[in-house]
């Protein structure tokens, strides 16, 4: 049985190997994206740009805000 005592080493380590992990598949992506053909390639950069890209979203007036903005 774990004890208490254990977790934040064990989750240390985690943490550890899953960003040694994720560094080499980035390292190695130019490569990846290469090898395949087109249509997948484009599949996985589309996957790819919510990560890269912010999400845009619409912005509307709220009651109560200024309708102009003039500078005296």
């Amino acid at each position: 049985m774990k004890t208490i005592e254990q977790t934040p080493t064990l989750t240390k380590d985690l943490r550890a190997n899953l960003k040694s992990i994720v560094e080499t598949e980035l390292n190695q992506l130019p490569e990846t994206l290469a090898a395949l053909p087109p249509d997948k390639r484009l599949e996985v950069l589309l996957k790819l740009l919510p990560f890269i890209l912010p999400k845009v979203e619409s912005v509307g007036m709220t009651k109560g805000e200024p309708t102009s903005w003039e500078l005296d």
